[in-house]
């Protein structure tokens, strides 16, 4: 199972979670589709909301641990009434359902009807690439495609990647319908090769960035550039969001500080998940 550290790690805007188990660029092969997990069954999706709302709601200390968590949980669970078997039960079962309930619920977000997020490209990207050669672009963590999508339009090679099938299926068919090409693939960040010297530009939209620091630095080419957008941290001061897309004041100039700064904003925007006006971080930087 992928580190729960990494679902706590971006917690929830209402009834949206945002998490960095996203990234998945994809090309549809045979091979990849059979990697994936099979679909969450409905009983399955119950215990694993349940064990979400729980352990979102919990302080960052301790979370990095997955069987201190499990141990955690199932203390919880006795606390509510069930037996020591019931919650071991329960947490055996939580084991082996694996990512596959959180990448059926970004299925389901990123593929809603009535989208509970912008699905217009990212208005920072949109503006920093305005008169920028295009190039080779990696959209981590694509979701379902707006922004992937906008870069091939602009005449970008555009890559993108991440672990929920269903909307990155609804990227290509977008992207067909019109009229571009992009490359795609179905994998979570680690299991993604990010490659050397690679990339003109990547974006990171809501999806973290702290972890991604090796990969970005090693990626890009001599004169890449990095796209980063989020939350600051006087956002969760309203509403809940999980620490992995959450910065603190300044923290992406540090961890970038290998980057020259062309633009780096710390202000009051409609973000482009939750769609509330709050206070978000954007750095637009360049590697030498």
């Amino acid at each position: 199972m992928t580190k729960l550290s990494r679902i706590v790690g971006v917690g929830s805007i209402g009834l949206l979670f945002l998490i960095v188990l996203m990234p998945t660029p994809r090309v549809a092969s045979a091979a990849a589709l059979a990697q994936l997990p099979p679909t969450a069954t409905a009983e399955e999706q119950r215990i694993y909301e349940a064990f979400r709302a729980w352990i979102t709601a919990q302080p960052p200390a301790g979370q990095a641990d997955d069987n201190d968590i499990y141990r955690r949980y199932a203390a919880f669970l006795q606390s509510q009434g069930k037996s020591a078997a019931e919650a071991a039960a329960t947490v055996e079962q939580l084991r082996k359902i694996g990512d596959r309930a959180e990448i059926e619920r970004w299925n389901r977000i990123l593929t809603a009807p009535k989208p509970g997020f912008n699905t217009s490209p990212n208005a920072f990207l949109v503006e920093m690439v305005k008169g920028v050669r295009p190039g080779r672009a990696l959209d981590v963590g694509m979701g379902q495609g707006r922004n992937t999508i906008f870069l091939a339009q602009q005449g970008w090679d555009a890559v993108g990647f991440d672990p929920a099938d269903r909307a990155v299926a609804a990227a290509q068919q977008q992207a067909a319908q019109l009229g571009v090409k992009i490359t795609t693939r179905v994998a979570r960040a680690e299991d993604f090769d990010w490659g050397k010297a690679q990339w003109d530009l990547i974006v990171i939209s809501y999806v973290g960035g702290r972890e991604f620091v090796t990969n970005v630095l090693q990626s890009l080419r001599p004169g890449g550039m990095l796209l980063i957008e989020g939350f600051h941290r006087d956002a969760t001061k309203t509403q809940p969001i999980g620490g992995a897309v959450v910065f603190d004041t300044n923290e992406l100039l540090k961890l970038y500080s290998g980057l020259r700064v062309i633009r780096y904003e710390d202000t009051e925007a409609v973000a482009d998940f939750g769609l509330q006006k709050v206070r978000v971080v954007r750095l637009f930087a360049q590697k030498p």
